[in-house]
C-alpha cells in the first residue's frame, strides 16, 4: 500500500512539473509572439507659448494645469500702444489717398501744361533758328557795307588827290576851267558816296547788334521753356510717385492690425495649460516662453522594445495600452513607426580612430529601440505626459 502511494506521489509530482513546464513554454511563446514592455512613457504634442508682441499683461484668465478649448483667451497684452499705431497707420494711409485725389484733380491741367510747355520748347527752337539766320544775314550785311565803305573811301582819296593836283594847274592856266569843275564834281560825288557807305555800315552794324540780341533772347526763351516743361512733367510724375507709395502704407496698416490681433492670444487647440509661473501684470517679451500648452487631441506612447522582439512588431499592428496610474483600464493603440537608430554606447573616438574596448563581456544585453504607438481612444483625464505605460502587441 505504501508502495502504491509512493508511486502515485511520483506520478503526481511528474505531472505537476510537466504542467508547469507546459505553462512556462506557453507563456514564453505568448510573450515572444506578443511582446510586452513596461518601459514606455506617454507623450503628446505641446508648444511653449511666446508672445509675438511685447507689453504688459492686462488679463490672464487661465491657471496652471487648467483645461482650455480651442479659441479660448489665454492672455491679453495691453493693446493701447498698438491701437495708437494702427490709428496712425490708417491716418497716414488716408493722407496719402487725399494727396492722390488732389493730384488726380490737377492731372488734366498739368498734362495741358506739359503740352503747352512742349509747344513752347518747339517754338523756342524755331525762334533760335530764325534768330541765328537773321544774325548771320546781318553779319553778312555788315561785311558787305564795310567793303562798300572801303571802296568809297578809296574813291574819295582818289578824287581828293585828283582835285588837289588840278587846282594849282588851274591858277597857271595849265588846265581848263572845265577840267577843274569836273575834278570838283568828282570829289563831291566821292564824298557823298563815302558818307552813304558809312551810314549803311552803321545801319548794318546796328542790325547785327539787334540780331545778336534776338538770338540771345531766343536762347533764353528756349531755356525757360525747357524749365517749364520739366516742372510740368515733374508735377505729372508726382502722381505716379504717390501711387507707388500705396503698397507701403497698406503694408504698415496690415502690420499694425496684425500686431493688435497678437495682443489677444487664443488657444490654437484643445489642451492643458502647464508650467505657468507668471501672474497678471507681468511684462511679456517677444520670443520669451510664458507657459506650455499640451495638445490633448493626439496622444501616443513611446515604448522601448528589445531588438530581439522587433521581428514580431510591424507598423499598423494593434497594441494594448495600460497606464500605471490606472492599470485596469485598457486603451487601444496602433503602431505608427519603429525607431531606426539609437546612440551606440561604443561610439567613442580617440585620436581620430574608433576606441575599441579590449575586455570581453560574456553577457550581452539586448539594445532597446523606441516604438511609437498612437493611442486611438485616449482619455485626456487619464493621460499625462511622461506617465509610465505598459504595452502589449497583439
Amino acid at each position: 500500500m505504501s508502495h502504491s502511494k509512493a508511486k502515485l506521489g511520483r506520478l503526481l509530482g511528474i505531472g505537476i512539473v510537466s504542467l508547469a513546464l507546459l505553462v512556462l513554454l506557453i507563456s514564453v511563446l505568448q510573450v515572444d509572439r506578443h511582446p510586452r514592455t513596461d518601459d514606455a512613457t506617454v507623450r503628446a504634442n505641446s508648444i511653449a507659448f511666446a508672445p509675438e508682441v511685447e507689453g504688459r499683461l492686462i488679463s490672464l484668465p487661465v491657471q496652471d494645469n487648467q483645461t482650455v478649448r480651442k479659441g479660448d483667451i489665454l492672455f491679453v497684452i495691453d493693446p493701447r500702444p498698438f491701437e495708437y499705431a494702427l490709428a496712425q497707420a490708417k491716418a497716414d494711409q488716408a493722407t496719402l489717398e487725399g494727396q492722390i485725389d488732389d493730384e488726380r484733380r490737377h492731372i488734366a491741367v498739368e498734362r495741358s501744361a506739359v503740352g503747352t510747355a512742349r509747344a513752347g520748347v518747339i517754338g523756342s527752337q524755331s525762334g533760335i533758328s530764325a534768330a541765328q539766320s537773321g544774325y548771320l544775314a546781318s553779319k553778312a550785311a555788315v561785311e558787305h557795307a564795310a567793303a562798300a565803305q572801303a571802296a568809297a573811301e578809296a574813291q574819295l582819296r582818289f578824287a581828293q588827290n585828283d582835285y588837289d593836283r588840278i587846282v594849282p594847274l588851274l591858277a597857271k592856266h595849265y588846265v581848263t576851267v572845265q577840267q577843274g569843275d569836273q575834278a570838283q564834281t568828282a570829289l563831291s560825288v566821292a564824298r557823298q558816296t563815302y558818307q552813304e557807305s558809312s551810314s549803311q555800315l552803321l545801319q548794318a552794324q546796328a542790325q547785327e547788334a539787334m540780331a545778336l540780341a534776338a538770338k540771345q533772347a531766343a536762347s533764353a526763351n528756349f531755356q525757360g521753356s525747357q524749365s517749364k516743361l520739366g516742372e510740368a512733367q515733374h508735377t505729372v510724375d508726382n502722381l505716379e510717385t504717390l501711387m507707388a507709395e500705396r503698397p507701403n502704407r497698406a503694408a504698415k496698416v496690415q502690420q499694425a492690425e496684425l500686431n493688435l490681433q497678437w495682443c489677444y492670444v487664443r488657444a490654437p487647440f484643445d489642451g492643458y495649460v502647464t508650467n505657468m509661473n507668471i501672474s497678471q501684470g507681468a511684462y511679456a517679451r517677444v520670443g520669451a516662453p510664458m507657459f506650455t500648452l499640451i495638445d490633448t487631441s493626439t496622444w501616443w506612447v513611446l515604448a522601448s522594445y528589445r531588438e530581439s522582439k522587433l521581428k514580431h512588431i510591424h507598423p499598423g499592428m494593434h497594441v494594448e495600452v495600460y497606464l500605471m496610474e490606472h492599470p485596469t483600464r485598457r486603451f487601444d493603440g496602433v503602431i505608427d513607426s519603429i525607431g531606426r537608430g539609437i546612440f551606440p554606447e561604443d561610439g567613442a573616438e580617440a585620436g581620430g580612430f574608433p576606441a575599441i574596448d579590449r575586455t570581453l563581456n560574456w553577457v550581452h544585453l539586448s539594445a532597446r529601440f523606441p516604438v511609437r504607438i498612437r493611442v486611438t481612444n485616449p482619455d485626456p483625464e487619464f493621460f499625462r505626459i511622461g506617465a509610465t505605460a505598459i504595452t502589449i502587441v497583439r
